[in-house]
């Protein structure tokens, strides 16, 4: 579909690859319309996006488009989730099964698009051999030899903030290149490693923070 050049691809910006996720999203659910083809202005105007930044951003890529006629939805799709890596399952590892790693493990978004928790590791002896889902809770210890017989490749990190920092150099001992992390905290990532930081509290904090100055104006 796209016609691509033998030159390597520039760096791309991390604002853009989050846009190609919000972009394939949005041209899965123009597919579910029944949308065959769409224009950067239609698909921009319907999800309240820039379609200066739409071109841009997709241009990093290749050429999508065909004149008078826009892009064809399935098949632009299909090449935004080979980019992004989501034409494959990838071997997720949870670290931390307490009440946010359950409710991690729970959430249907991450089969949906691939990702699939394999296995489940915390040093609590309560859990330690019990199973969620068929998925195996399983000590820190194990970690090496699972993430080889798994293909663990990315991990989630929901563990206290004191244990933040010895399981992110344990996952990166063991191999695994990317980290989604919970825990709160200043972490000290190794520079090879693919590592983004979640921390809910600075969320809420920032939306305090519009509502009291919202509250005062």
């Amino acid at each position: 579909m796209a016609r691509r050049s033998h030159f390597k691809i520039p760096r791309i910006p991390e604002m853009t690859v989050r846009r190609l996720s919000v972009y394939t999203r949005c041209l899965q659910q123009i597919e579910e319309d029944g949308v065959k083809t769409i224009s950067s202005q239609d698909l921009a105007e319907r999800f309240s996006l820039n379609s200066a930044q739409v071109r841009k951003d997709l241009a990093y890529f290749g050429e999508f488009g065909v004149r008078g006629i826009g892009y064809y939805v399935s098949g632009l799709k299909a090449e935004l989730q080979r980019i992004l890596g989501l034409d494959r399952e990838w071997q997720v590892a949870l670290v931390g099964f307490g009440n946010l790693g359950s409710a991690l493990f729970h959430y249907k978004g991450f089969a949906r698009q691939g990702f699939r928790i394999a296995a489940i590791f915390d040093d609590d002896p309560a859990k330690l051999g019990q199973a969620a889902g068929g998925v195996p809770i399983l000590p820190l210890r194990d970690l090496p030899r699972e993430a080889k017989a798994r293909n663990l490749q990315l991990a989630i990190v929901a563990v206290p903030a004191e244990s933040a920092q010895p399981v992110t150099e344990a996952l990166v001992g063991a191999g695994i290149k990317a980290i989604l992390n919970f825990a709160p905290g200043r972490m000290r990532p190794p520079k090879d490693v693919r590592f983004k930081s979640v921390d809910l509290s600075i969320e809420l904090e920032t939306l305090s923070f519009y509502l009291a100055q919202g509250t005062r104006a």
